[in-house]
């Protein structure tokens, strides 16, 4: 079904009924909050899980793809679905453009290139007048889905941003384990040898890093209709960083780390939000923490304990 192992498909049928049953039981709000981040941390897994490429700058197309959704949603009067779809839009556009100049290096100088563009879209999102500046584009209505079904409900919302997660999800996973997935895991392993065989690797990657920098900005776009605004925060550096916590916490290379990341990352910001900037410090310690004792990520050693593949 879908690709899936036995094992990981145990792990999806346990993750969708724990979408279905949470709402009734937590704030549907925080429960976007997690599914957003978790489907963020999903596409930036796609490129550094699977292909090796590290980026610090994935924060440009999560924020621009907010931005994109929010003003047009606002001024345009779009239907919702569509003002996500400009999101991943814009956050692919972008990805192309950045991708192309940052994609021929790797290692530690493709991760600075893409922080030194990724800082070159803030300061523009800083100047440039749609954005609001430091104000950002604020009041931001959920509008419609299909121009009849009226968003403002949290729980009507919720059902679209589970959607939005679910669909970007199985994306990925037939990504992955599709033939195209196939050759990103030996660009990731040995690229000079899969160069070899005849693939152009420049290629592969950079259609990686489009793909994985589309689906940030529909997160990006979500996030922004679920929370009714766009700022500063959501193109920050401080962003990318919390993006590579997530899913390093959660399990490098595993289908479904990043989401566990996002609901441990998500849980601390909100449960421990009264603590102010100790929130940070407390993130680094147990980061610390995790990368001392179980480098492979909470679920990536399940996995390795349990002999299954997650």
């Amino acid at each position: 079904m879908f690709g899936f192992s036995r094992p990981q498909l145990i792990a999806f049928l346990a993750m969708v009924a724990l979408i279905v049953i949470c709402p009734f039981i937590l704030y549907p709000v925080f429960l976007m909050r997690v599914l957003t981040t978790a489907l963020f941390a999903c596409a930036f897994n796609l490129m550094i899980g699977y292909v090796g490429l590290l980026s610090f700058g994935q924060a440009a197309f999560y924020g621009m793809g907010a931005y994109v959704s929010a003003w047009t949603i606002k001024n345009w009067h779009v239907d919702a679905s569509i003002a996500i779809a400009l999101g991943g839009l814009t956050g692919g556009v972008l990805g192309l453009a950045l991708g192309y100049l940052a994609i021929r290096r790797s290692g530690i100088y493709f991760a600075m290139i893409t922080l030194a563009l990724a800082q070159m879209v803030y300061f523009f999102c800083l100047e440039a007048p749609f954005t609001g500046g430091e104000d950002g584009i604020q009041q931001v209505p959920r509008g419609f889905l299909f121009g009849f079904i009226d968003l403002s409900k949290d729980m009507t919302m919720y059902w679209l941003v589970a959607a939005v997660f679910l669909g970007g999800f199985l994306l990925i996973h037939r990504i992955i384990h599709s033939p195209f997935g196939q050759v990103l895991k030996g660009i990731r392993e040995n690229e000079p040898r899969t160069t070899s065989l005849g693939y152009r690797t420049d290629d592969y990657k950079l259609i990686a890093f489009v793909l994985s920098c589309t689906l940030a900005g529909v997160a990006g776009g979500t996030k922004a209709l679920v929370f009714g605004i766009a700022t500063l925060t959501d193109v920050n550096s401080s962003t990318s960083g919390e993006i590579v916590l997530t899913t390093l916490l959660g399990g490098l290379g595993t289908v479904f780390g990043p989401a566990v990341g996002a609901v441990v990352i998500t849980t601390m910001e909100n449960y421990l939000a009264q603590m102010g900037a100790w929130v940070t410090v407390i993130q680094g310690a147990i980061f610390m923490f995790c990368v001392l004792s179980f480098r492979r990520g909470i679920l990536g050693e399940i996995g390795n304990l349990l002999k299954i593949k997650l």
